[in-house]
């Protein structure tokens, strides 16, 4: 199977995961929520496949663009 990188769109920290790793995802569900200024930015899925391993946790400082969450396409 194909992978595909799930990418941080901006600073901030991660503040909840929503999903697991073996779920079943479709494009556009969300899967971890991050926190930036105060605002909740969901993080979503850009195509259908299941969750193979988060590549952070939550409490997690990230960074723009980088890698996240692995899905198996």
């Amino acid at each position: 199977m194909a992978e595909e990188r799930v990418r941080s769109e901006m600073t901030g920290k991660v503040w909840k995961i929503v999903a697991k790793v073996g779920d079943k995802v479709a494009d556009g569900d969300e899967i971890m929520i991050l926190e930036s200024m105060k605002m909740e930015i969901p993080v979503m899925v850009s195509a259908d496949g299941t969750i193979k391993e988060f590549l952070v946790g939550e409490g997690d400082e990230v960074t723009e663009d980088q890698e996240i969450a692995v899905l198996e396409i």
